[in-house]
């Protein structure tokens, strides 16, 4: 019903309550804890509701969400990547958070590619936004290997801290 991806090391599909295993992990990582924030999920079963909250009505709202990423060759689940619509940007987001273990391998750099194609020729979007923790660099690079541009810098609500906002705009727009 919902569109999945593939490239040539990667499967993408929209993440559902089968993966709350995989996202508490993920959400319980050092890096999501210090750059993407706590988001209280202390049991699968709290991951598992934060699915069916936060991620499955955006995805029957908007036909993408997030997605979770899987290795073809063996079927590890190496992190996640989506499209969001998030409170306090004016457009959607690009976001990206890999299992420790996956970093630093073009996992990342090969889902994002993916998505950001995507996000022009299947839905539509002219611009992207990317945001990321002043402190992440790594973050920071592969948004502009992706070719993002950092339009400066603002604050999300409820948030204490401003992150870096990036903007990717398609060829000829």
């Amino acid at each position: 019903m919902y569109k999945s991806f593939e490239t040539t090391r990667l499967l993408m599909r929209p993440t559902g309550v089968q993966d709350a295993p995989f996202v508490y992990r993920l959400m319980n990582t050092p890096a999501w804890l210090r750059y993407i924030g706590d988001r209280n999920i202390k049991t699968e079963e709290h991951a598992a509701s934060y699915i069916k909250k936060k991620m499955l009505p955006q995805l029957e709202r908007l036909g993408f969400s997030n997605y979770t990423v899987i290795r073809k060759d063996d079927g590890a689940k190496l992190g996640s990547c989506g499209l969001y619509d998030r409170e306090g940007l004016d457009g959607i987001d690009l976001g990206f958070a890999f299992l420790p273990e996956y970093e630093r391998q073009g996992y990342a750099f090969e889902a994002a590619s993916c998505l950001l194609e995507s996000a022009q020729e299947d839905f539509g979007l002219e611009k992207v936004l990317g945001i990321t923790d002043r402190e992440n660099l790594p973050s920071q690079k592969l948004l502009e290997k992706l070719g993002f541009r950092q339009e400066g810098s603002l604050r999300l609500p409820r948030e204490q801290e401003e992150v870096l906002l990036y903007v990717f705009r398609h060829e000829g727009h």
